[in-house]
Parts: structure tokens; C-alpha cells; sequence
């Protein structure tokens, strides 16, 4: 069964010192690395957001003087070709496959509403490759992690999430997000 790692959103703006900064992103962009070195993966895909530069992108950036509500409209962060956006340097990329862009001009939670970089969407690289078996990492836990996790079950794959390798936003949204995630049929183990 041919199972792919998915990598979410491990970026600068979501790690200490970013725009939208999660507690232990930085520390998860390591343990990431480090499982990456003794895994074996049929394919290995990182997300990005990867916002336009201009306008709110269809509301979810909080319009220019209004205060962001963090549930639907966020501060702006992961704008393309910006240091933010950039994959966190304790994430080591040489073992990622393929690379998924999302959000451009939208919200962009889920990894499936991401392209490559040649603009093929992320279900076609999934078929391509045959995937039947998602693991899934990265950040945040309660927020991308959980939306890439759910699409995952909604598209009939099998999947787990590894709970030592996510940051979530806070402890009560995070173990909310794993109790959603075990009720989709998302399995969630602590490690492999």
C-alpha cells in the first residue's frame, strides 16, 4: 500500500518569533527532520501558505484596520516569497518530494486545496503516485493538521496522525481537533 508523509505548514510565521507564531513549531520542524532520516516513505509532500501579496485574500486576512477574530479572519502571515513563508531552517527539505502552494488568494487550510509548483492539485499527485495511506505532520495541530487530516478520510484514504510530530495552537482547541480527527476515522497515535 503505497503511503505518502504529508508535512504541513512548517513555516517561519508559524513558529516562534512569526506572524502567527505556534508554541514548539520550531521544536517540531527538528523532530520532523529527524524522523525523516529513518523513514521510508513512498513520497514525502510539504505544504506551504503561500498568501497573495495584495488584498485580504477572499477575507481571511483581517481588512486593514479591523482587529483579526483568529477564528475565521487571521493577522497577515505567509505571504509568498516572504521570509514568513519560508519552510522553518530546522525543517531539512531534501527528503520532500513534492511541494504544495495554498491559500493563494483564499483561505487554504486543508493541503487539498494546494497546487505544485507546475499547478497540478494535490488529489492528481496523490493518483499519480497511487497513495492510498496519508501520515500526517506538522502545524497546527487544531487548525491545517486538522483539515488535511479530515479531507484525507473524506477522500477514502487511510490515515494517521503522529501527535509528537504537531503543534496545535492551545491544549484545549488541540485535544478538541484529536477528538474530531478519532471520530472522522482519523487514526492519531503519539508515535510510529
Amino acid at each position: 500500500m503505497p503511503r505518502a508523509l504529508l508535512v504541513i505548514d512548517v513555516q517561519n510565521d508559524f513558529c516562534e518569533g512569526g506572524a502567527l507564531a505556534v508554541s514548539g513549531g520550531a521544536a517540531v520542524a527538528g523532530k520532523i527532520s529527524k524522523f525523516l532520516e529513518n523513514s521510508q516513505y513512498d513520497l514525502v509532500i510539504a505544504s506551504r501558505d503561500w498568501h497573495n501579496p495584495t488584498g485580504n485574500n477572499s477575507g481571511h486576512f483581517a481588512d486593514a484596520g479591523s482587529e483579526p477574530n483568529y477564528t475565521t479572519t487571521w493577522p497577515v502571515h505567509c505571504v509568498a516569497d516572504t521570509d514568513g513563508a519560508a519552510y522553518h531552517p530546522n525543517l531539512n527539505t531534501e527528503p520532500v518530494d513534492e511541494h504544495i502552494f495554498k491559500g493563494r488568494g483564499e483561505n487554504g487550510y486543508s493541503i487539498f486545496e494546494g497546487v505544485t509548483g507546475s499547478g497540478q492539485s494535490f488529489v492528481e499527485l496523490l493518483n499519480s503516485h497511487n497513495i492510498d495511506e496519508v501520515d500526517v505532520v506538522g502545524i497546527a495541530t487544531d487548525h491545517c493538521v486538522l483539515a488535511s487530516a479530515l479531507d484525507s478520510r473524506k477522500h477514502g484514504l487511510k490515515v494517521r496522525v503522529i501527535s509528537s510530530l504537531t503543534a496545535g495552537v492551545s491544549e484545549v482547541s488541540t485535544e478538541a481537533a484529536i477528538d474530531q480527527m478519532i471520530d472522522s476515522g482519523v487514526e492519531v497515535v503519539a508515535s510510529l
